[in-house]
């Protein structure tokens, strides 16, 4: 089976209204159709865009104000994704539970349904500046294209996590990410193809670019997307599907052969899969992990 995805190189700048907003998030993702994308990913903390929007005195809003658009974002997403009948990770968004905020990946289905994965390693960053807490719950998620995973930013740098959801059966592994330097950027990009390799999985990585000058903690932003394959003879040269040109407005799109996947875990080069050594240290997973279908657990 194969699935083709896009993943956005999302431009930051100042806007100032939702309408604008939505226009941009429409353009990438009517660009992705255009190119046949069932799967289109967009980055971590996008949505912080809409803090530019600012309030009557015109100042930039404070990161606890993002949750209030939550509505108007789960409905563009969720009407993008059924007119399109594409499947959009939505990037993450900011959402208030319980007076708390959490950073949260969006899956939009074709069919209207919305699926969550909390970010699960809050950086010192995310802490300190906003006041961010970390989910507790961990999930796949079967499509007609196969199974995927979540993973944000910081969680892609903990190859216990990966290792779960690939035990649980994905294939893919979604990471939007959030960067505004090289040393986060090359973190996040060379942990992305080692969990690649050592599960034997694609790995498809985006992040912002751009600048919010007014938005505390966004003025910065170092981004480039990549579609990571293993590295095996049947995939390309450094394990690159595709790349964007880095801190460029962009749409960076692949073909992934599941197919291949299957046969380099059974006879590829090498099988770091199969060949992890659970005698000598705990195959994480063999923990049980929530698995979603269109929102029914399995």
């Amino acid at each position: 089976m194969k699935l083709r995805v896009s993943a956005v190189q999302y431009h930051l700048h100042t806007i100032s209204s939702f309408a604008e907003f939505a226009a941009q998030c429409e353009h990438y993702i009517r660009n992705a159709q255009e190119y046949g994308a069932e799967f289109v990913l967009f980055p971590e903390f996008f949505t912080t865009q809409l803090l530019s929007i600012g309030d009557e005195n015109g100042k930039a809003l404070s990161i606890e104000a993002l949750p209030g658009f939550t509505n108007q974002y789960i409905k563009l997403f969720t009407t993008l994704a059924k007119e399109t009948n594409m499947h959009i990770i939505g990037g993450t968004h900011v959402i208030q539970r319980e007076g708390r905020l959490y950073n949260v990946a969006h899956l939009f289905f074709p069919d209207g349904t919305v699926e969550e994965q909390a970010k699960l390693h809050i950086t010192p960053f995310e802490i300190e500046g906003w006041n961010m807490a970390a989910g507790d719950e961990l999930k796949v998620f079967d499509t007609e294209k196969g199974r995927i995973a979540i993973l944000t930013c910081y969680d892609i740098e903990f190859p216990e996590i990966v290792r779960m959801v690939k035990a649980a059966g994905a294939d893919v592994i979604f990471c939007p990410s959030c960067t505004d330097d090289r040393h986060g950027f090359h973190r996040v990009r060379y942990t992305s193809h080692a969990r690649a390799i050592e599960n034997q999985v694609y790995v498809v990585l985006t992040g912002t670019v751009g600048s919010l000058p007014t938005v505390d903690f966004m003025r910065a932003n170092f981004g480039q997307a990549a579609i990571i394959t293993p590295n095996d003879i049947p995939f390309p040269p450094k394990g690159l599907a595709s790349e964007g040109e880095l801190n460029h407005d962009m749409l960076v799109t692949a073909d992934l052969d599941l197919n291949l996947l299957y046969e380099v875990r059974e006879k590829g080069s090498v099988t770091t899969w199969r060949d992890r050594r659970t005698d000598l240290y705990t195959d994480w997973g063999e923990k049980p992990i929530g698995s979603e279908s269109n929102g029914v657990s399995q």
